[in-house]
């Protein structure tokens, strides 16, 4: 075969964020199921012909999602905890999964893997069965748009369960029960049922997507992922299975590459040069196509042709051209759908630097181009631009950063009994994350002062009065922490990159971060600074409002980078750094206007922990002493708070605790208490504010619920350090839902108080 190129993943809301809004609208009961799935089709329809009219030659089917593609995978083998499996409607019932009803709690989500992507985790049983077959229809509807062979792509079976929990009398994670080879080896023969059925409706290749095999696999995990693929493909005959890495190197590249039965394997060469090497030193058996990852999926940085041209004319020659296909490092859904609403809205130099979903199938066709046709290599001087945006003052002060004094001159247990001493707190303190919700009418108003409509005092006066609502709410359900409500800031961390130099901001670059939630990711483009206050006069003002501790609000140098497209052509840590230094200006601030409690979240720390275990040590350590660097000249008595969120604790808490927050907040609903395990294992000995209801389910989480978690936790955690919280920030939700849920949540801490 000639050398082709493959695209997948490409994003699912639609240029416009289509398919979100049409979400939000059947949820809310405005229109039906049967609307939605219209919707549904032509955003679809809209991704496919985006890529067939870019000439790609192998383009998916079954990997757009009307909310997260792993709990497609478990509608569709039947993986439908005890819970909801009353609800008849499937619409419903996936909705339920996802989000939750009245009486029952929705499936956890968590990170995928390193990304700020959040997936449905699968509740296991230990049963499998081909319910529907989705793929095949996803198939034929993809055929009928392209014309040609679609190339159904899902996650496949190692992953999936690798990824899933087991319920039991306890839950655990699949890939750390002794279970896990038989689920993993029952689940690939439901696969191969699948794929049989694919094969009949005329499917000649598909690609099954394994990014789990770029953790750091055991040996005997490589051989049970061997052997479930025997079965996967078992009794095919025409039908070619390929398996895709990506996020970074392949484990036991060698193992996997010459004994997995399958016809190709993809390889990520965008996010280091592992995998390069592991081919040069090992080669690759003949027979079988490399999927070759030359372009990044995840950065928005433009293609450098000078760069990719000798990367791929390496590769060739340890496989040869005709047995490669050219392909993206990683799924497209991590990019805006395309760079064009941004011409004329952002700088021209910073456009020349950016390449969105659709400007990297271009470029994938301009690299085939370059390769089998001789094309002339595209002058770029992405050097020369770059300079450009480079700020001496910044790059001196990241010069007289002193390793050595990145942290607090008082220790934990001396300042925090003086912090609880001078803000009068009572046991069980209670608080919430920072936002409350952002109604239609805020939404509105906001908008309408960007666009102009009306002026600075009028929407200063609007924001005024929100806070005044919201310090009056919360000192009448009693809460003891209180926070402004954050009605002025869109996006926890586009807020924050509005008031820096070097960061810019998209007219419509949206990504799928979970379900209809999108974010617009701020770029980093150059060097970073502060050039005035972000939050005093709000903080301050809501603080004279009311005698209770009002907390100052900020997002964290790690959150900020890890959320953020940051800039590949220095250290992400320096990225990080120089944030820190921007936000550590706004702590002073804040300290000096009377704000005794500021909150520097970090909900993103735990996701930006490179995937391989030998690379985490560094990132926690630069990770660790920018949040550190933001806060290590505060008072003694200044408390410190910081938020994290959906993530997996055990194997990073002594780094939490060197972080040396006063206070850390964190999820601890949706995976009913489970995250606790870190704490009864570590003791951790810095207060924790416990989340005791789930914010992203439109439920109201019953007291009972609660009191659970909280009883839970203070079996683990020193009572004298628990604080009751909610998971998250409340912005997504209704005034309907959070009064009476944080009610609920009060009241919790009072009977805790009364009966300790």
């Amino acid at each position: 075969m000639s050398m082709k190129t493959s695209v997948y993943g490409f994003p699912k809301m639609g240029p416009n964020r289509e398919l979100k809004k049409t979400m939000e609208k059947y949820w809310s009961g405005e229109i039906t199921g049967s609307d939605l799935r219209s919707e549904y089709n032509t955003v679809n329809r809209m991704r496919l012909e985006t890529c067939k009219n870019a000439g790609i030659d192998i383009i998916s089917s079954g990997d757009f999602s009307g909310y997260d593609f792993m709990l497609d995978l478990s509608i569709m083998f039947g993986v439908i905890p005890d819970r909801f499996k009353n609800i008849a409607d499937p619409l419903k019932l996936y909705y339920a999964m996802a989000r939750g009803t009245d009486d029952a709690i929705a499936c956890e989500m968590t990170k995928w893997f390193d990304t700020n992507y959040h997936y449905i985790v699968p509740e296991l049983t230990g049963t499998f069965s081909l319910a529907k077959n989705a793929q095949e229809d996803a198939y034929t509807f993809a055929k009928s748009i392209l014309g040609n062979n679609p190339n159904p792509v899902f996650v496949g079976p190692f992953t999936y369960i690798s990824l899933s929990k087991i319920i039991g009398n306890e839950t655990v994670k699949a890939d750390e029960s002794p279970q896990f080879e038989s689920l993993v080896k029952s689940l690939a023969k439901v696969y191969n049922q699948l794929l049989k059925n694919l094969e009949k409706a005329g499917v000649t290749h598909i690609q099954l997507d394994e990014p789990s095999l770029v953790l750091e696999q055991s040996e005997k995990n490589i051989s049970i992922l061997i052997d479930a693929y025997t079965i996967v493909t078992q009794g095919l005959t025409s039908l070619k299975v390929f398996v895709n890495t990506y996020y970074e190197s392949l484990s036991h590249y060698k193992k996997i590459v010459n004994e997995l039965p399958v016809a190709g394997i993809g390889l990520d060469f965008v996010v280091n040069d592992e995998n390069l090497k592991s081919l040069k030193a090992h080669g690759f058996p003949k027979g079988k196509i490399l999927i070759a990852g030359i372009i990044s999926g995840r950065n928005p940085w433009k293609t450098e042709y000078k760069n990719v041209i000798p990367l791929v004319k390496e590769i060739i020659s340890c496989v040869g051209k005709d047995s490669i296909i050219l392909t993206h490092a990683a799924p497209l859904f991590h990019l805006p759908w395309s760079l064009e609403p941004e011409k004329g809205h952002l700088d021209n130099n910073v456009i020349a630097l950016l390449s969105f979903a659709s400007e990297r199938i271009e470029e994938l066709k301009t690299i085939q181009a370059i390769i089998v046709n001789n094309a002339p290599i595209p002058t770029q001087n992405l050097e020369k631009i770059r300079a450009l945006f480079a700020n001496q003052s910044v790059q001196k002060e990241m010069a007289e950063i002193d390793p050595n004094n990145i942290q607090r001159k008082h220790p934990f247990a001396s300042r925090y009994s003086k912090q609880l001493k001078e803000l009068s707190l009572p046991l069980f303190p209670t608080t919430t994350i920072g936002s409350f919700p952002q109604t239609a009418e805020v939404r509105k108003t906001r908008a309408a002062y960007r666009n102009g409509k009306i002026s600075i005092d009028e929407y200063e006066s609007f924001i005024n009065k929100s806070i005044q609502e919201v310090v009056k709410l919360q000192e009448e359900i009693g809460i003891d922490v209180l926070v402004h409500g954050e009605f002025e800031r869109t996006d926890m961390v586009e807020f924050f990159g509005e008031k820096m130099d070097g960061f810019a901001f998209t007219k419509n670059g949206w990504v799928q971060s979970y379900g209809s939630r999108c974010v617009r990711p701020p770029i980093i483009y150059g060097d970073v600074s502060r050039p005035e206050q972000m939050t005093v006069n709000e903080t301050v003002y809501a603080q004279s409002l009311t005698d209770k501790p009002m907390k100052g609000m900020l997002t964290g140098p790690v959150t900020i980078v890890n959320w953020s497209f940051y800039r590949n052509d220095i250290q992400k840590k320096d990225v990080a750094f120089q944030v820190a230094l921007a936000l550590k200006k706004e702590v002073i601030d804040l300290e000096k206007a009377g704000i005794k409690i500021i909150q520097i979240d970090e909900p993103a720390f735990r996701e930006g922990l490179p995937l391989k275990k030998s690379k985490q040590q560094a990132y926690l350590r630069w990770a660790v002493e920018s949040f550190r660097l933001t806060n290590n000249t505060v008072k003694e008595s200044t408390q410190i708070h910081t938020h994290m969120c959906y993530s997996e604790f055990n194997e990073i808490i002594e780094h939490i605790l060197n972080m040396d927050s006063d206070v850390i907040s964190i999820e601890a609903s949706r995976s009913k208490g489970e995250i606790l395990e870190a704490f009864e294992k570590f003791n951790y000995n810095h207060g924790i504010g416990v989340g005791v209801y789930d914010i992203h389910s439109p439920r109201i989480p019953k007291k009972e619920e609660m009191t659970q978690i909280a009883k839970r936790s203070i079996h683990v955690i020193d009572k004298g350090l628990c604080w009751i919280n909610p998971d998250c920030g409340l912005k997504t939700r209704g005034y309907e839902e959070t009064i009476p849920a944080l009610k609920n949540m009060v009241t919790v801490a009072e009977e805790l108080r009364a009966s300790n």
